[in-house]
C-alpha cells in the first residue's frame, strides 16, 4: 500500500507506531478503537480503514459521543493526555463497564495527577496497558508536519497574551515527540538578532526537554546527539513569501480556490458535483504539485502514462489493502484521476487570467527589488500605483501594500496612513499594523540574497528559507546552538546543496542526516516546496518542515492579535 513505500516520510513512522500499538493486544479477537478529535486526525493522516481492519479493528468510536456498551470486546483508547479525555475514559467504566478490557495509549507524556486519577478510580481494574507513545503531531505530507494548534499563533505573538509560556512549553513537548518518533537527538539552533525572542525561547525549551527525554529513555545507554539539526525560526525572518501569489500548482490551487480539508470540489462534464482528495495517495498530484502551472498541463498526459506503466501486477493473494491498488489500475479510475487535475488546472488558470496575472509582475518587482530585465526598482510607489488604481479586490491590494512596506523595511507613519485610507481599510487596519507584533516593520537591514537563475518572469522570488536550508546543509549557517552541536553534521555523506545533482525519486530511502525546520507563525506552500527541492538536490539530507497549526497559509494577511 502507498504509505509503506521505502521512503523516510512521516507516514512510515506513524504507521509503524500504530502497528506496534495494535499488535500489543493481538489475540485473534476483534477490537474497538476509541479516539478523540486529535487522534482521529492523526490516524486519518497515516492509515486507511482497510489497514485498521487488517489489524482486527472493526469499530472506531468517538470518545466524547454516547456509545452502546459492548462488554464482550476489548477497547483500545488512543487519546491525548488531557483531563477531558481521562474523565471521559473513566466514565466508560464508572458503573456498568462498556468494554471487557481497556488498552490505553497516550500521544504524549501524561501528568502524574491524571495517572493517579485513573489509578484510584473503578476503571483501574480493567486497564491492561497504559502507555505513552510520543506521537503528538500530524504528518501532513511526506516531509511536512503540523501540531494542530492554530491558536498557538495568537498565544505566542499577541502583545496581550497571557499564556505564551504555556503555549511554548506545549509546542516544545510536541517537537520532542517528533524527534523521538524519528529517533533523532538533533542540535537545536535559532536565528540570532531576531526582532522578537520567541524562537530563541522555544529553542531553549526544546533543547532542555530533549535532553531530559533521552535521559529518561528506556534504553540503558544514554543517547548521544545524532547528526541532525533542528532550526527554529520566527515568522519575521521572511514576511514576503506568505504574501506573494505563488504560481506553482499546489500553492496556486490552495490560494485561489476554495479548497477545504484538502478536498477539491468541482463539476464533471455531465454537470454532476464531484470531489477529490488532494494528498499523497494521489500519485499524479504528488508529481505535479511543485511544478509551475505552465508545466502542469504540458506534462500531465505523459505523467499519467508513466504512472500507469509503473504499476506492477499484484500478488496472487488479494487482500483488502491491495484491492484499492487493483482498482487504481483500471482505465476508468485513471481517467477519473486525470479529469480531476485537468479541471483543477483549468480552474487555477481561470482565476489567474481574471486578475492575478496583472498582480504578479508588480509583486515580483517589489519582492525581488528589480524588474524582469534586472534593473533596480528605484521608486517602489510607482510600481505599486497600478494595483491601487485598478479594480483589484481589497484583499489583493492589501497584499500589494504589504509587499511595498516589506520591500522598504518599513515606511513612514504618514505614508502608511495614506495607504490604509487608499485601500479603504481604516476600520480594519490590523490587516497591516499587526505585522509589527511579529517584528516585521522594525527589520533594520535588508537580507542579503543569493543570485539565482529563474525560468519564469512572474516567479522570480525564492523563499528566504531555501537560503537557510542550503546554508545549513553547507555548514555556512551562522546561527547559535542552544547547547552542543551534533558531533558530525553531514560528515562525509554530505554534498553541497548548490551543486548540480541528479534528482532522486521522492521515495528514495535516505540514510543521511536530517534537517528539521519549525517556523513559529506558519509555513506557506512555497516554503514547503523548498524543503522538497533541497532534499531532491542532494542525496544525504532530508529536509522536514513544520508549523503550529492549520494548513500551510493560503497567503493570508489578516493577523488578529
Amino acid at each position: 500500500i502507498w504509505f509503506l513505500l521505502p521512503s523516510l516520510c512521516f507516514w512510515v513512522w506513524s504507521y509503524l507506531t500504530f502497528c506496534l500499538l495494535f499488535r500489543t493486544i493481538s489475540s485473534g479477537h476483534f477490537q474497538v478503537l476509541i479516539l478523540d478529535q486529535f487522534t482521529t486526525r492523526l490516524l486519518s493522516s497515516c492509515c486507511k480503514l482497510s489497514d485498521l481492519m487488517s489489524e482486527r479493528i472493526t469499530i472506531v468510536e468517538d470518545l466524547f459521543k454516547s456509545r452502546e456498551p459492548i462488554p464482550e470486546m476489548k477497547a483500545i483508547y488512543f487519546m491525548t493526555p488531557t483531563a477531558k479525555c481521562v474523565d471521559a475514559f473513566i466514565a466508560d467504566f464508572k458503573n456498568k463497564p462498556k468494554y471487557k478490557a481497556a488498552y490505553v495509549y497516550f500521544t504524549d507524556y501524561c501528568p502524574d495527577s491524571l495517572f493517579s486519577k485513573m489509578k484510584t478510580s473503578s476503571c483501574s481494574k480493567y486497564i491492561r496497558v497504559c502507555k505513552e507513545i510520543n506521537i503528538s503531531f500530524l504528518p501532513q505530507e511526506a516531509q511536512v508536519f503540523t501540531f494542530d494548534n492554530p491558536g498557538a499563533f495568537r498565544s505566542v505573538y499577541s502583545p496581550d497574551s497571557k499564556d505564551r509560556i504555556k503555549t511554548l512549553e506545549s509546542l516544545a513537548d510536541q517537537i520532542v515527540t517528533l524527534c523521538a518518533t524519528l529517533d533523532e537527538f538533533p542540535g537545536v539552533r535559532y536565528k540570532k538578532d531576531s526582532p522578537v525572542q520567541h524562537a530563541k525561547d522555544l529553542a531553549e525549551l526544546v533543547d532542555q526537554k530533549l535532553a531530559k527525554y533521552y535521559e529518561m529513555d528506556d534504553t540503558t545507554k544514554k543517547k548521544e546527539k545524532t547528526p541532525a539539526q533542528l532550526l527554529i525560526l520566527d515568522r519575521a525572518f521572511d514576511p514576503m513569501s506568505p504574501i506573494l501569489h505563488e504560481l506553482t500548482y499546489q500553492a496556486m490551487a490552495y490560494d485561489l480556490l476554495p479548497i477545504k480539508n484538502d478536498t477539491y470540489r468541482y463539476k464533471a462534464k455531465d454537470g454532476s458535483a464531484k470531489e477529490a482528495l488532494l494528498n499523497d495517495s494521489d500519485e499524479l498530484w504528488v508529481r505535479l504539485r511543485h511544478m509551475h502551472i505552465a508545466e502542469v498541463t504540458e506534462k500531465m498526459p505523459k505523467l499519467v502514462k508513466e504512472i500507469s506503466a509503473s504499476k506492477k501486477e499484484p500478488d496472487s493473494k488479494v487482500t483488502i489493502g491491495t484491492l484499492a491498488q487493483i482498482m487504481k489500475k483500471m482505465p476508468s479510475f485513471r481517467k477519473q484521476v486525470k479529469s480531476v487535475h485537468v479541471s483543477l488546472a483549468e480552474d487555477c488558470m481561470t482565476r489567474y487570467q481574471k486578475n492575478v496575472d496583472r498582480l504578479c509582475r508588480v509583486e515580483q518587482d517589489l519582492a525581488v527589488g528589480s524588474d524582469v530585465e534586472g534593473l533596480k526598482v528605484k521608486d517602489p510607489m510607482r510600481t505599486l500605483l497600478p494595483v491601487l488604481i485598478h479594480d483589484h479586490s481589497t484583499y489583493d491590494k492589501i497584499r500589494a501594500v504589504l509587499l511595498y512596506i516589506f520591500s522598504l523595511n518599513g515606511t513612514t507613519e504618514e505614508n502608511l496612513n495614506k495607504l490604509i485610507q487608499h485601500v479603504k481599510i481604516e476600520g480594519e487596519s490590523e490587516y497591516i499594523l499587526n505585522w509589527k507584533d511579529l517584528g516585521v516593520p522594525i527589520i533594520s537591514s535588508k537580507t542579503t540574497r543569493r543570485e539565482r537563475s529563474q525560468t519564469y518572469d512572474l516567479s522570480r522570488w525564492t523563499p528566504i528559507i531555501k537560503d537557510v536550508m542550503e546554508d545549513a546543509v553547507d555548514n555556512k549557517l551562522d546561527w547559535p546552538h542552544v547547547s552542543g552541536a551534533p558531533t558530525a553534521w553531514n560528515g562525509s555523506r554530505a554534498v553541497s546543496a548548490r551543486q548540480k545533482h541528479k534528482a532522486s525519486a521522492q521515495d528514495d530511502y535516505r540514510s543521511g542526516s536530517r534537517l528539521i525546520i519549525f517556523i513559529l507563525g506558519g509555513v506557506c506552500y512555497s516554503e514547503v516546496r523548498s524543503a522538497y527541492e533541497v532534499t531532491q538536490a542532494i542525496k544525504s539530507c532530508e529536509v522536514i518542515i513544520g508549523r503550529c497549526g492549520e494548513n500551510p497559509t493560503r497567503n493570508q494577511t489578516r493577523l488578529h492579535l
